[in-house]
């Protein structure tokens, strides 16, 4: 984990991708395919490269959350707005097999990147774009970020307490669940490659990505024109499942909602009676008096600590479990062994603790090989392993400007030189 490009694991070895765009929602799908096993080229402009280099908590060797978002990649600066770093990046195109782009629509035509010039040279390309609104549609030329995503997906009016404005999640959710379903349809369209021979377009747009994950709220206004509101963290559709603070100050989840599940959960916290109340015989008359039950779970949460509460519910069958701080996280026995707590040594920095691979593979699991490069680690490289270039020329394009290697950092580079 040293930044050299080692032997890749998983199930997607032998994949090659090129990854153009920056920020959150592109780079976190070429993350994706890279923790199974892709080799996943980078391509940043020269300069300070991608602008999450110096997001969130940065250090002198760049911003953790980098490090994290550009692991097992390979760093290839080239300034795109040039026609000679543009000739370039169709070369490398043209040995890929999936590009993922999330630049506005049009951007990458205006280049001579996009499918009608690319796949004359390489018709097996598969292009994953990733946008604010789509490549069609009337706001296609639109900018679109996560949060736009959220708010328009519909995410942001339902988030929160309804005497409150509505809330942000607090990670960018609208950029993690489109990255999903780009490297989702990246999967499917290799899949179809193998039948086909031909690549295909795999269009994801921020604010439909966020829309898919609203449940029955757009049938229930289709049927009966309900518009769902803010409810707090009280779970509409079945009751009781809300989160209770216990006596030692621990907010604690808990879903009792089933009809076995309420029986066991009013056995465990001494109450045996309440299932045969008719306010709360069964999921409809709870949820119509969610509020009496909640008031009666919390009167009992709150006589007990949460480790007792946990303990009790755990043994009864009932699902339960705190909420976690990031520290807790870390911590927790269950999250270490399944690995998902990963030390990883970046030079310069030391032990990095960054998430896990999701999912897990019993025969062949990706990993984490090494942090997010320095910005140009790996042009030398690509430059002449992969196009052939001579390193006269590579030096020459780098003199112009066109390119920027590693030892030829400029001022303003954050990365981890």
């Amino acid at each position: 984990m040293n930044g050299e490009v080692g032997r890749r694991r998983g199930p997607l070895q032998g994949v090659t991708v090129v990854e153009l765009g920056s920020l959150i929602a592109g780079p976190f799908c070429g993350r994706l395919l890279g923790d199974l096993g892709a080799r996943v080229i980078k391509v940043e402009p020269p300069g300070k490269g991608d602008p999450l280099r110096e997001w969130s908590l940065v250090t002198d060797h760049g911003s953790l959350w980098s490090m994290v978002q550009s692991r097992n990649k390979e760093s290839v600066a080239v300034d795109l707005r040039r026609e000679a770093g543009q000739a370039l990046v169709r070369r490398l195109l043209t040995k890929a097999d999936l590009v993922v782009e999330n630049f506005r629509p049009g951007r990458l035509e205006a280049w001579r990147l996009g499918p009608d010039d690319v796949w004359p040279l390489h018709p097996r390309l598969i292009y994953v774009r990733i946008s604010g609104f789509g490549q069609t549609g009337p706001y296609r030329d639109r900018p679109g970020f996560g949060s736009i995503a959220e708010a328009m997906g519909g995410l942001r009016y339902i988030t929160g307490f309804p005497d409150r404005p509505p809330l942000r999640v607090g990670v960018s959710l609208g950029d993690a669940v489109a990255a999903l379903y780009a490297a989702m349809g990246a999967l499917a369209a290799l899949w179809r490659r193998r039948e086909t021979g031909r690549g295909e377009v795999v269009d994801v747009a921020l604010y439909e990505a966020v829309f898919s994950l609203l449940e029955s709220i757009l049938p229930e206004y289709g049927y009966a024109g309900l518009v769902r509101e803010r409810q707090g963290n009280a779970l509409l559709g079945a009751a009781p499942s809300n989160t209770y603070r216990t006596r030692d100050g621990i907010w604690m989840t808990i879903g009792a909602n089933a009809d076995s599940i309420f029986r066991r959960f009013a056995q465990a916290i001494g109450r045996p009676e309440l299932p045969e109340d008719p306010r709360f015989r069964d999921n409809q008359a709870r949820r119509a008096h969610v509020d009496e039950l909640d008031a009666i779970i919390q009167d009992w949460v709150g006589r007990h600590d949460a480790g007792d509460v946990w303990k009790i519910l755990n043994e009864a069958g009932v699902p339960a479990g705190p909420v976690y701080s990031v520290k807790d996280i870390a911590e927790d026995p269950q999250y270490r062994a399944r690995a998902m707590i990963l030390p990883v040594e970046v030079p310069g920095v030391g032990t990095v603790l960054m998430p896990g691979v999701v999912p897990r593979f019993a025969r062949e699991p990706g990993g984490v090989d090494w942090p997010g490069p320095r910005l140009g680690e790996h042009t030398r490289k690509v430059l002449e392993g992969d196009l052939g270039l001579g390193g006269a020329e590579v030096d020459r394009l780098a003199r112009d400007g066109v390119i920027q290697l590693a030892d030829v950092a400029r001022a303003g580079d954050r990365g981890h030189a």
